[in-house]
C-alpha cells in the first residue's frame, strides 16, 4: 500500500531528503503535542531500512508491542504520538532490521540523555528559557569579527576544577569559570565537545547524543544558563563539533536501522580503525541534513558563538590513516573526498546564511588550499583555521637547546610567509599536552631554571604574531604535569612563586593584547604587519611592526637566547620616541628587570628604514614599544630653515645602555663588548654577552 505523506510534512521532508533541511531538529526527535485533547509527545525518526520501529520507555515498561510507530514516507520516516509523556521520561527506539534483529537505539535528535553508563534518551522540552543576552547578540552581529580580538581559553569542563571527586555542574562552572576567564583577560571559552558521549576517555569526541548537552554537568536549560552568563560577562562560547566520525556503541548511530544508515556502506570508506569509529556518509542527503541541522541547532537554540570543527583533515582525504590499498579513490582517481568537500561547503554556506559573525573554525592540519575562502570561489567556506604548521614549528624550536636555535631560525620566521593565506588561529591545544607530550613548561628547552623565561618569551611572541590565539587550560600557570582528564588542574602549584608570577604575566599579557588593536585589528592581511629584522639567526632575534587600521603601531622584538644585548639596534619607521610598554623580562614576572623606558630615534638608516633605535635587549624576552611624539627629523628641518639643527640622539653619550642600578663592572663590560663587537667579535659564540646587530651579520 502506498504511503501518503501528510501535506503539513511535505516541505520539511522534501528538504530533509534533499540534504537542505537545516532545522531538522524541529521535526525529528520528540516534541510536546496535544492530539484529541490529550497532552503528550510526538516522536519521529529516520530509519529507511527498518522493518518496524517502536517507541519504548519507562512509560510502557519497555514493551515494543505497546507503541509501534507508523511509516509516514517512502524515505523511511516513522512517527507516533504517545499521550502522557512527562519531562525526563526515559525512552529509546526499538528498531527491527530486515533480518529480524531488534536493536534499542537512543534518539539521534534527542535533546537530553541519561547519565552514563546508561544510554536512554530523556524527554526534555528545551523551550521556555528566558535569554538575557540580547545586547550581547546585537553587538556580536554588528562587529567585524576578523578585526576583533579573540583570545580563546580551551577548557575540558570535567577536569578544569572538581567538587571533591565530582564534576562541577554547569551552574558551578558559571560561578567559578566565568569570573576566572574574565579576570585572566580571555575573550572566549572553547569547550571540548558537549554533545553526550558514553566514554569519559574519549573526552567527548565519540558522541551518541549529537543534540544533547552532556548530562554530566546538568540539564539543557542549565547549559543555556551557562552560555547566557558567559555573554553577560562579554565572553563568547565556542564548542568543539565532531562531524567526522562516531563510535560503534550499540545505542548510537552505528548501523542504526541494521544497515549503514549514517555511515558509508563501502568497507574501504566506512571506518577509522585506529579510532574504532565509523565515518559519516557525507554524500547521503539525509546525513547532510542531520549534520547541518546539528551545527545550526547549537547556534540557534544555545546561542553558541562558533564551532571548532574537529578532524577536518580526516574528512578531506580518502586515504587518511589508511594503509596500502585500504582506501578507495574518488571518481577522478584521486585521494580527495569530494563528498566531504561538498558537504563542508554546504555546511558553511547554510550557517552563514542564517547567522552573522559566527566563528566556523577548521582543525585542518594539512596544506589543503582555501580552507577559509568562500565556497562559491572554490574554498571550503570556513572563516578561521587552526595554524598547525606554526604550532609544530614553534614547539620544535622552543624545545631545542638555545645553542641549536641559530641553525633553525627558519622555524620562527617561516610562518610569516603564509600568515595571511588563511584566517588563522594560533593554537596551543589539549592535543599538545597529553599522551606523553608533557606540559608546555617541559617543552621549553634548556635547564629547568630557564624554562619560565622561555615560556614568557614564547607567549609574548605568540601574542605578537598575526592570528587569533588559543591556549589550553593550565598552561597559563605552567602546570607541571601533562593534562589528565580524570583529575583537576594542578592549582596547588600557584603556591610557588615562579608559577604565580607566570600566572600574573599571562593575565597582564592578555589584557595588553585586548587593549591594543595593532595586535588583532589587521590579522588577515599584510596591511597589519611589516618586518624590521628577520635574519638575525646568529642571535635568534626578530623584530617587526604590528599596525592597526588607524595606523597606530607596536614594535615587537623577541630574543630567543638567554643572552643580554646591552646595545641592540633596529631600524624604525619614524623620527620619534619609542616607549617600552610591555616587557616579559619584568622582575614582577620573574625576569632580570632589564628595561628601556623611552628611546629616541637616531637619523641613521637601518633595515630599510630611515631611522634606528638602540635598545637594551634582555635575555630570553619579548618586548613591545609604542611610538610617541613623531616629529620632523633634523635633516628636514635643516632643509626647511637652512640652519643646522642638533640631533640630540646623535650627540647622546655613546656608552651602551645598561639597566638602572648596574654596577661599574657591568658598565665597563658593556663598553668592552661594544668595542669587541665593532672589531668583529664571533657572533656564533652565543653564550657570551655581546652587542646585537639586528640582522646585519
Amino acid at each position: 500500500m502506498a504511503i501518503i505523506v501528510p501535506e503539513k510534512y511535505s516541505v520539511p521532508l522534501y528538504l530533509f531528503h534533499q540534504g537542505e533541511n537545516s532545522h531538522a531538529y524541529e521535526f525529528f526527535g520528540s516534541h510536546r503535542d496535544v492530539q484529541n485533547g490529550k497532552p503528550g509527545a510526538v516522536f519521529r525518526v529516520w530509519a529507511p531500512n527498518a522493518r518496524s520501529v517502536s517507541v519504548v520507555g519507562d512509560f510502557d515498561h519497555w514493551d515494543r508491542g505497546r507503541h509501534p510507530m507508523k511509516k509516514i514516507s517512502e524515505g523511511g520516516i516513522w512517527e507516533l504520538f504517545v499521550p502522557g509523556i512527562k519531562q525526563y521520561d526515559n525512552y529509546k527506539y526499538s528498531v527491527e532490521s530486515q533480518d529480524g534483529l531488534i536493536k534499542l537505539k537512543a534518539d539521534p535528535y534527542g535533546y537530553y540523555m541519561e547519565l552514563r553508563p546508561n544510554t536512554a534518551t530523556r524527554f526534555y522540552d528545551i523551550g521556555g528559557f528566558n535569554w538575557t543576552d540580547q545586547k550581547y547578540m546585537e553587538e556580536l552581529h554588528s562587529k567585524n569579527i576578523y578585526d576583533s580580538a579573540a583570545n580563546i581559553y580551551e577548557v575540558n569542563a570535567g577536569s578544569w576544577r572538581k567538587d571533591g571527586e565530582n564534576y562541577l555542574s554547569y551552574r558551578q562552572l558559571a560561578k567559578e569559570l566565568i569570573p576566572y576567564v574574565k579576570k585572566m583577560g580571555y575573550t572566549h571559552i572553547e569547550l571540548m565537545p558537549i554533545g553526550e558521549f558514553p566514554y569519559d576517555g574519549s573526552w567527548g569526541y565519540q558522541q551518541i547524543g549529537y543534540f544533547a548537552p552532556t548530562s554530566r554537568f546538568g540539564t539543557p536549560h542549565e547549559f543555556m544558563e551557562f552560555v547566557d552568563q558567559c555573554h553577560a560577562a562579554g565572553i563568547g562560547v565556542i564548542i568543539d563539533w565532531v562531524p567526522a566520525h562516531f563510535p560503534k556503541d550499540a545505542a548510537g548511530l552505528y548501523e542504526f536501522d541494521g544497515t549503514s544508515c549514517y555511515e558509508y556502506a563501502d568497507p574501504l570508506k566506512r571506518e577509522h580503525k585506529n579510532w574504532g569509529t565509523h565515518v559519516f556518509d557525507w554524500g547521503k542527503p539525509e546525513v547532510q541534513s542531520f549534520l547541518v541541522s546539528n551545527a545550526n541547532y547549537w547556534i540557534d537554540k544555545y546561542h553558541i558563538d562558533g564551532l571548532r570543527v574537529d578532524a577536518v583533515a580526516s574528512m578531506l582525504y580518502l586515504d587518511y590513516d589508511r594503509q596500502g590499498g585500504e582506501w578507495r579513490p574518488n571518481s577522478k582517481g584521486g585521494h580527495e573526498n569530494l563528498e566531504a568537500v561538498a558537504f563542508l561547503q554546504k555546511l558553511n554556506a547554510a550557517l552563514f546564511r542564517e547567522h552573522n559573525n559566527i566563528m566556523m573554525i577548521a582543525e585542518e592540519s594539512t596544506a589543503w588550499p582555501m580552507v577559509t575562502k568562500p565556497a562559491d570561489i572554490g574554498g571550503l567556506g570556513f572563516n578561521f583555521k587552526w595554524n598547525m604548521g606554526w604550532m609544530n614549528d614553534m614547539l620544535r624550536y622552543m624545545s631545542m637547546d638555545p645553542l641549536g636555535r641559530p641553525y633553525n631560525h627558519n622555524l620562527v620566521t617561516f610562518s610569516f610567509y603564509y600568515a595571511f593565506s588563511e584566517n588563522f588561529i594560533l593554537p596551543i591545544s589539549h592535543d599538545e599536552v597529553v599522551y606523553g607530550k608533557c606540559s608546555m613548561l617541559d617543552k621549553m628547552g634548556g635547564p629547568r631554571e630557564f624554562r619560565f623565561n622561555s615560556m614568557r618569551t614564547f607567549l609574548g611572541y605568540m601574542t605578537a604574531h598575526p592570528g587569533k590565539k588559543l591556549m589550553f587550560m593550565g598552561q597559563e600557570f605552567a602546570q607541571y604535569k601533562e593534562w589528565n582528564f580524570q583529575t583537576q588542574l594542578d592549582w596547588e602549584v600557584l603556591e610557588f612563586e615562579p608559577h604565580r608570577k607566570l600566572h600574573e604575566y599571562v593575565k597582564d599579557l592578555n589584557r595588553f593584547y585586548t587593549d591594543n588593536p595593532p595586535l588583532w585589528e589587521c590579522d588577515t592581511s599584510w596591511e597589519g604587519f611589516h618586518w624590521i629584522s628577520s635574519e638575525d639567526n646568529a642571535n635568534s632575534v626578530i623584530a617587526f611592526r604590528r599596525i592597526a587600521r588607524n595606523k597606530e603601531e607596536l614594535i615587537c622584538v623577541c630574543n630567543f637566547q638567554p643572552v643580554r644585548h646591552e646595545v641592540y639596534e633596529i631600524g624604525v619607521p619614524y623620527y620619534a620616541d619609542y616607549v617600552e610598554v610591555f616587557n616579559s623580562d619584568d622582575e614582577k614576572y620573574g625576569g632580570t628587570g632589564v628595561t628601556n623606558g623611552v628611546l629616541t630615534a637616531k637619523e641613521e638608516p637601518m633595515h630599510g628604514e630611515q631611522y634606528r633605535i638602540a635598545l637594551d635587549l634582555p635575555p630570553m624576552a619579548a618586548l613591545f614599544f609604542k611610538i610617541k611624539n613623531k616629529r620632523t627629523p633634523p635633516s628636514q628641518l635643516k632643509e626647511l630653515t637652512g640652519e643646522p639643527v642638533e640631533d640630540k640622539a646623535e650627540t647622546a653619550e655613546k656608552e651602551p645602555a645598561v639597566t638602572k642600578g648596574a654596577t661599574g663592572k657591568q658598565k665597563a663590560a658593556g663598553k668592552t663588548h661594544a668595542r669587541t663587537a665593532a672589531d668583529g667579535d664571533d657572533h656564533m659564540k652565543i653564550t657570551a654577552q655581546k652587542v646585537g646587530t639586528g640582522g646585519n651579520i
